[in-house]
């Protein structure tokens, strides 16, 4: 065949190959209902906020809402959030489970009662910790995709004056705000949840910015200031965008707005992964192993995820989680592994090489096989040489599975029965030649 023709031959079936493999890519990921959700774009997300008067001052949810506007983002929320109601409260209270099923949320964000996880850590262990994890096997029950936020509130002003007497650790601001803060922490690790840092956030303002006031005069509840750090602390949470991006002040003076906002990034941007903010995300990864002759197994290495899809890179794909693929040509193959985990996926990439090694293929110029790649029978073609010599023929596994004798120039090898794959034929001779043939 003319060069020219060969050439332009080749790159058609290459453009095709590359179209083919784009269509399929796209109609599978229709099928599988799967998508990337990348969190540096605009976002549409649904949070339900359970918990008390820290959460319903100054409006929390719609402050929230207001902050991720301005950024182009949409929140979509509802919220229970009685005077003083605590978590225990909660997991029974007919409202917050109700609202719970109602929606299929992105986030459900728990916010206990602003002294309780301080007290003595008996008193947390009876009292706290396991509502915690009622709320969150609640959630999960409902809505597998959906994540678990704890509110991390702040210690008082002046301390907890209330219960000083009885639990001296928390008569100051640092020795309630760190009780809280830890046990916060501790619920977030132990449900695998996320936690959004705002008793963190106040810290650093009141140590870098005490000009800004965040409590109410009663040194409990937040001011409007207080409220648009926790604002700033969860738009960052929940979209995982540089909270200095936020162009809505509220009533704050665009000198404390942007205070908030940076002590929002240091704090929460700067260590996304510090508060579990994507730790549980899918993370694609995976290795491989070459099973000779042009079969390739991958072993999968994922994390945090339920689906899979494979590219294998010469036109051929899978959803198995580890899957074996035969390539039926050497040579370098690109292959590309999608986790899934809800609306979120990564993915993961190597190049890798096909070799055909278990059998070397050693063809002398005197012995021909066609067609070659054959889908029922091969003509091995031999010179008088090779007349009277037997072979064999093996599988990948370098398995015997035929044996015969060349009786003249040409020879016929029925391998109809032979499953598609790579076979090698050896030739019994002081040669000890070997050619490969594929089988369709």
């Amino acid at each position: 065949m003319n060069n020219f023709f060969k050439s332009v031959m080749c790159s058609n079936n290459l453009y095709k190959r590359k179209i083919m493999k784009k269509i399929t890519t796209i109609i599978l990921l229709a099928i599988l209902g799967l998508t990337i959700n990348s969190m540096g774009q605009t976002n549409t997300i649904k949070v339900l906020f359970l918990g008390n008067s820290y959460t319903s001052v100054n409006n929390l949810p719609q402050m929230i809402a207001n902050v991720a506007k301005s950024t182009g983002d949409t929140i979509v929320f509802d919220s229970n959030t009685p005077g003083g109601c605590t978590l225990m409260q909660h997991s029974t209270n007919p409202t917050s489970l109700a609202k719970i099923a109602s929606e299929n949320w992105d986030f459900v964000v728990l916010q206990e009662q602003s002294q309780y996880p301080s007290f003595p850590i008996a008193q947390v262990e009876a009292e706290v910790f396991p509502y915690a994890k009622l709320l969150d096997s609640i959630i999960n029950r409902h809505n597998a995709c959906t994540e678990t936020v704890f509110y991390m509130t702040w210690g008082r002003k002046n301390g907890d004056t209330q219960n000083c007497a009885s639990w001296p650790p928390v008569c100051t601001y640092n020795g309630m705000d760190s009780l809280l803060n830890l046990r916060y922490r501790m619920m977030a690790d132990s449900n695998n949840a996320i936690l959004s840092p705002v008793g963190e956030v106040w810290k650093y303002i009141r140590n870098n910015f005490p000009s800004i006031e965040l409590y109410q005069t009663d040194e409990s509840h937040p001011s409007v200031a207080g409220s648009y750090a926790a604002a700033c602390c969860f738009y960052t949470t929940f979209l995982r965008k540089d909270p200095t991006l936020i162009t809505f002040n509220s009533t704050l003076s665009p000198g404390e707005a942007a205070n908030i906002r940076t002590a929002t990034k240091l704090i929460v941007y700067d260590s996304l992964m510090k508060w579990h903010i994507g730790e549980y995300d899918p993370h694609a990864d995976f290795t491989y192993t070459d099973l000779d002759s042009g079969n390739i197994a991958f072993i999968n290495h994922s994390l945090h995820a339920t689906s899979y899809f494979w590219e294998f890179g010469d036109g051929n794909f899978s959803q198995l989680s580890n899957p074996t693929h035969f390539y039926s040509m050497e040579g370098n193959e690109l292959v590309k592994l999608f986790a899934y985990n809800c609306s979120l996926s990564d993915s993961s990439e190597q190049t890798i090489t096909i070799t055909y090694s278990a059998i070397k293929e050693q063809n002398p110029p005197c012995l021909k096989l066609f067609p070659n790649p054959t889908s029922s029978s091969v003509t091995l073609y031999a010179n008088s040489n090779f007349f009277g010599s037997s072979f064999m023929i093996f599988n990948f596994f370098g398995e015997i599975v035929m044996k015969g004798k060349i009786r003249a120039a040409e020879t016929s090898i029925d391998l109809k029965k032979f499953s598609s794959g790579v076979y090698i034929i050896r030739i019994n001779d002081r040669s000890n030649s070997a050619l490969k043939v594929i089988k369709k």
